[in-house]
């Protein structure tokens, strides 16, 4: 890895001369000397940036260690606004075929639980990882946990992510899209995707202090160390789709929930995926007779059964999978 001293950008390429400013790129080192030189921080502060990475190789040793031994967990995340007592008076049709899911993993003894978002206040994304990735933190330092500031994200659900180690996730089509309450939790989601604690934590949104906790986290990232660079914590979990809608926006659904999911970090097996549609003859509210048919019951069954085969094989063979960990 190679930086430039004059405008400290940081290269992964075979370039000889920075491409921002022209200087020669120079090799860099992860020696207290170079880190306080480049960074242009104090021993204080280098002491903090070491302090955060070696508490987060912890966290993923201990995740490591422990995900073999624990009983497996499925979390269901349905993410409807129907709900029979409120405007709408039916009830959910993916929270439905959900709910048959996880059934079907209780009968092989698995512990689950049901979140259904419509009764949870869940915030929007600030969108602090987009200025520099050590801008957004974990736990989310925008909504801090144990404050008056905290949502029901920070306060329960992303414990709840951690503890499971199969999540299904359900969502009728809304205009050709996943749910705004899916998409509010998946926004949340990228404080799991490889956010860190905070350089400082009583001035967490210290721009110039956080762009120098990513640069130092790019130096001194280790492929063959977990949690030494940016920690996903979505590694290692098995995920499962439940849609509820037309082919045309059912298919654009599972295809976002796919590629956001896969690159936080979760594994997918074959048939991991369904939609459950109805006639585009019928007015909406005669789909339920259809959308709850055996047929689509039974393959609501064939998706909590592959993300379970998953989750078993992953933990008898301690896979482990790669990605780059100081970038994100």
């Amino acid at each position: 890895m190679n930086v430039c001293e004059s405008c400290k950008r940081i290269d992964n390429s075979a370039a000889i001369h920075c491409a921002l400013c022209g200087k020669k790129l120079i090799q860099a080192r992860k020696d207290d000397k170079f880190l306080l030189k480049f960074l242009g921080i104090d021993e204080t502060t280098l002491k903090r940036f070491k302090e955060i990475r070696q508490q987060t190789i912890l966290e993923a040793k201990s995740f490591l260690d422990k995900r073999s031994k624990r009983p497996i967990k499925a979390l269901g995340i349905s993410s409807s606004s129907r709900d029979q007592f409120d405007m709408a008076a039916e009830s959910s049709h993916s929270e439905y075929l959900l709910e048959q899911a996880l059934n079907e993993l209780k009968k092989s003894k698995i512990k689950t639980e049901l979140v259904k978002l419509r009764k949870l206040n869940v915030k929007p994304c600030k969108a602090c990882y987009s200025t520099t990735n050590a801008q957004c933190h974990f736990y989310c330092s925008c909504f801090p946990k144990g404050t008056p500031l905290e949502d029901d994200m920070t306060k329960t659900l992303y414990d709840k992510v951690l503890g499971a180690d199969i999540i299904l996730f359900a969502t009728p089509v809304n205009n050709f899209k996943i749910s705004s309450h899916l998409a509010l939790f998946l926004d949340r989601c990228i404080s799991l995707d490889g956010s860190l604690a905070p350089a400082n934590p009583k001035g967490t949104k210290d721009k110039a202090l956080n762009t120098k906790h990513t640069k130092f986290i790019a130096l001194m990232a280790d492929p063959a160390i977990p949690g030494s660079g940016f920690w996903k914590r979505f590694y290692g979990k098995v995920g499962g789709f439940i849609v509820t809608g037309h082919e045309e926006g059912a298919s654009m659904a599972i295809t976002q929930l796919f590629m956001t999911l896969n690159h936080f970090g979760m594994a997918f097996p074959p048939w991991s995926n369904i939609y459950a549609m109805a006639s585009i003859e019928n007015p909406t509210h005669e789909d339920g007779r259809i959308v709850r048919d055996s047929g689509y019951v039974e393959e609501a069954r064939q998706v909590a059964q592959n993300t379970l085969t998953i989750a078993k094989a992953l933990r008898k063979s301690d896979i482990r999978w790669e990605y780059d960990s100081s970038s994100n």
